[in-house]
């Protein structure tokens, strides 16, 4: 059990003490750069998805 309480204890501690936060700012700007490379990853593979349904379309025609 004193092992377990030893780990809480440091635990907490370097969760307050030792790990650097971003600031507001900095946390905002890697929101918005997320959003927008999820938004790109978003339409990049929508676009893959029609372009490869075009194209199964098109060879499924020919059966």
């Amino acid at each position: 059990m004193n092992k377990i309480t030893t780990h809480l204890r440091e635990s907490y501690k370097e969760l307050t003490e030792k790990v650097s936060w971003p600031s507001w700012a900095q946390l905002q700007q890697s929101t918005w750069i997320v959003l927008v490379a999820t938004i790109l990853i978003t339409v990049v593979v929508g676009i893959m998805d029609i372009a490869a349904s075009a194209v199964l379309k098109m060879v499924y025609s020919f059966f």
